[in-house]
């Protein structure tokens, strides 16, 4: 089977989607045994970091889609999947949606009381766990039971396996869910279009350059990771999947596996870019490829500077020194990224800049009302797209709410420039109303601290009202080498707008623990907020109490 052959099959079959390109591949013949997915703990009989064959990946999907259908799981069942290996999330997923079931996966980072929460608003007919989650929930009322430990679903005979099921485009495939930094999350609807629409698009383009062999440090249970799956089963690309996101996990693969890209979030390329890269082994990787939350410059310019790359030169394709990023903007709403950009260590397009969109999208930067902005105005981000999710499930006032003009409000302000590049400010929940025309958008400012503070590895900026005063912290994670006593205050407020910069109270070197994460990574800058308010408020009242009781005391002494 050649690449020409598989592409030219898959694009020009309508029916193939994100629930059956395996099921496809298998049954006409096309790669059987080309390595296709690796991941970091055995499946079956089959041992962790080597590849598993098309072949291989069939046999291990059909034994677990046997023991779901005689758990009596039948399509359009929602079924929950928590698990911390990311081998028996992808697993799930491919086994559930060869019964046309709807596989809703979990981040394993979510506390048991959200889960349970969570679960409760799925309305799933069971939940798939391993021993660990299972555990977790045990004394929990989520609503549905234990189907099964996800390690008994390997006990299934492939043989017994029902067909395929026969996927329409707009059939319910998966269910991922939001950051659920700001509260709940949300559980996000993907259909079997709209998840393999950018893939059907890039099958029409050249094939992209770094996705020959490819380490995946996203989230298991993301969307994202879920097309990338699909994008390497689409291309007969290989893709390792790893259970753990940290800096050393994805150091420590890079080194063992040597690929030639490397697919993550942002939260951790900002864990990758305060080790010490030079000591370790990053020759292969050519390419970084981020999506979610676009990347901060200060992060991206230690991650070009390592690794290597093909180039054109009068002399022929040459490796040169350095590597490749492509930045975007996405979210499990909008099904892929929607923005590009590729950086080197030659770009200087930076400042929040998340490129241009790409040709399967129709963007709009909207003004509270609907109404279109022009260049150099920030509103919020309204998109329309093929791969964008059908909504929210068990949740149509979300779904409703998020759309206006037929586009969906991503939550993201943003703005354009006059060449059409797009640039990232804040979410519009994180950003704080200054009066006056002036706004404190928290992303921006963090950017700007880390781009004139290069002993700064983080930067959270806290902004929060307190009765008719706005009040910003900003919180630095240093450098472990810095002068962790050093007075940064100066140099921070210099790197801020005057009006912001104006209302900054304190500025704190904080340990990594001090800063709040939500399971995918993100920084729960709700809380953080909430945490500061009290603390304002507690310190408002204890100065209040004191000079109140030094007030009583001084007029206790005064003379008749």
């Amino acid at each position: 089977m050649s690449l020409r052959t598989l592409r030219a099959t898959l694009s020009a079959d309508s029916s193939v989607g994100a629930g059956n390109v395996l099921t496809t591949r298998v049954e006409q013949g096309l790669g059987l045994d080309s390595p296709t997915l690796t991941f970091d703990t055995p499946v079956d009989s089959h041992p962790a970091n080597e590849a598993l064959t098309l072949r291989q990946l069939d046999v291990a999907v059909r034994a677990r889609a046997a023991a779901l259908h005689a758990l009596g799981v039948r399509r359009r069942d929602p079924v929950a999947v928590q698990a911390s290996a990311a081998a028996d999330q992808v697993l799930s997923f491919l086994a559930l949606s060869r019964l046309g079931a709807i596989p809703a996966l979990l981040n394993p980072a979510l506390d048991a009381d959200t889960s349970a929460r969570y679960l409760r608003r799925l309305n799933a007919v069971g939940l798939l766990a391993d021993t660990a989650h299972a555990k977790a929930l045990a004394d929990v009322d989520f609503g549905a039971p234990v189907l099964a430990d996800t390690a008994e679903l390997a006990d299934g005979d492939p043989e017994s396996a029902p067909a395929p099921y026969r996927h329409w485009p707009t059939d319910p495939v998966a269910i991922t869910h939001s950051s659920g930094t700001t509260g709940l999350p949300k559980a996000v609807l993907h259909s079997h279009q709209s998840l393999y629409a950018a893939i059907r698009h890039r099958l029409l383009l050249p094939r992209p350059q770094g996705i020959d062999r490819v380490l995946s440090a996203l989230p298991a249970a993301h969307a994202a990771t879920l097309i990338a799956v699909n994008l390497a089963l689409s291309f007969d690309a290989q893709l390792h999947l790893i259970s753990q996101q940290s800096g050393p996990a994805v150091l420590d693969a890079i080194e063992r596996w040597q690929p030639v890209g490397v697919y993550g979030f942002a939260t951790t390329w900002a864990d990758l870019a305060r080790r010490d890269l030079d000591a370790r082994d990053l020759s292969s990787v050519g390419l970084w490829w981020n999506t979610g939350d676009c990347a901060h410059e200060a992060h991206i310019r230690r991650l070009v500077a390592q690794g290597s790359r093909e180039t054109a030169t009068r002399q022929g394709r040459v490796r040169a020194a350095g590597s490749v990023f492509i930045d975007g903007l996405g979210s499990s709403e909008m099904g892929h990224s929607h923005f590009h950009i590729s950086h080197t260590a030659d770009s200087d397009r930076y400042g929040r800049c998340v490129g241009r969109p790409h040709a399967f999208v129709d963007c709009a930067v909207l003004d509270p009302d609907g109404n279109e902005l022009g260049p150099g105005e920030v509103g919020e981000l309204g998109t329309r797209s093929p791969t964008l999710s059908p909504g929210y499930w068990n949740d149509s006032v979300t779904t409703h709410r998020t759309r206006v003009r037929d586009y969906f409000l991503t939550g993201d302000l943003m703005y354009r420039d006059e060449d059409g590049y797009y640039y990232h400010v804040d979410r519009a929940v994180d950003t704080v109303d200054l009066g006056d025309g002036r706004r404190l958008h928290t992303a921006a400012s963090e950017e700007r601290v880390l781009a004139s503070c290069p002993d700064v590895h983080d930067c959270t900026v806290v902004a929060f009202r307190d009765g008719e005063r706005t009040i910003a912290d900003v919180l630095l994670q240093l450098d472990p080498a810095a002068d962790q006593d050093a007075d940064r205050t100066a140099e921070v407020l210099a790197a801020l707008e005057p009006h912001v910069a104006a209302v900054v109270r304190a500025v704190l070197p904080v340990p990594d623990g001090r800063i709040p994460l939500g399971p995918t990574g993100k920084v729960r800058k709700v809380l953080l907020r909430q945490r500061h308010l009290a603390e304002s408020t507690a310190t408002a009242a204890a100065t209040a109490g004191t000079e109140s009781a030094t007030a009583t005391a001084t007029a206790g002494t005064e003379a008749p």
